[in-house]
C-alpha cells in the first residue's frame, strides 16, 4: 500500500552524512529557507499548518550501484519528521505519539501500522549489506 507518510530509515554506513555536515552553515540555510518558502507555512507531508517548519532532507538508494542520491529537501512538522525517522523517535521514547500521527495521516490501523514499519525495518536491513554508499548531489544546485 502506499502511504502518504512514510519511514525513512537511513541506512547506518550513510549516518551523519547529511547536507548539515557538508554544506557550510550559509549553504545549508539558503537549501532550507528554500524549502519552508515553498511549503507557505503548511506542512508539505500531512498538510498542517505550524510556525515551526523542520528540513528533511529526502534520499533514493539504488542497491545496484550503491549510490545514495538526494532527491530533494522538503519542509515538514515535527510529527512527520519523527515518523519518517522512527529508528531515532522510539530511541527518544516517542514512538507511541509517532505512531498515531502516522495512523492519522495515512488513515491505517495498528496493523497496517505495524506491517510498513516491518517492511521498512527490511529495506533498511537490506541496504545495510552495502558496505559504502556513493553520495549523488547533483540535485542540489536546484535546490539553492
Amino acid at each position: 500500500m502506499e502511504y502518504k507518510l512514510n519511514f525513512e530509515l537511513v541506512p547506518d554506513s550513510c549516518w551523519h552524512s547529511n547536507l548539515r555536515s557538508i554544506l557550510t552553515p550559509a549553504q545549508w540555510n539558503a537549501v532550507r529557507f528554500a524549502a519552508y518558502k515553498r511549503a507557505d507555512g503548511s506542512c508539505a507531508i500531512c498538510g498542517a499548518a505550524t510556525n515551526r517548519l523542520e528540513a528533511h532532507e529526502q534520499w533514493s538508494y539504488d542497491e545496484n550501484t550503491c549510490t545514495q542520491k538526494l532527491t530533494g529537501v522538503i519542509a515538514i512538522c515535527k510529527s512527520c519528521h519523527e515518523v519518517i525517522h522512527i529508528g531515532r523517535t522510539s530511541l527518544k521514547g516517542g514512538e507511541e505519539r509517532a505512531s498515531a500521527h502516522f495512523m492519522r495521516v495515512n488513515g491505517c490501523n495498528y496493523a497496517e501500522y505495524r506491517k510498513a514499519l516491518g517492511k521498512a525495518n527490511e529495506e533498511h536491513r537490506r541496504r545495510n549489506t552495502v558496505a559504502e554508499w556513493k553520495l549523488d548531489l547533483s540535485v542540489l544546485p536546484a535546490l539553492i
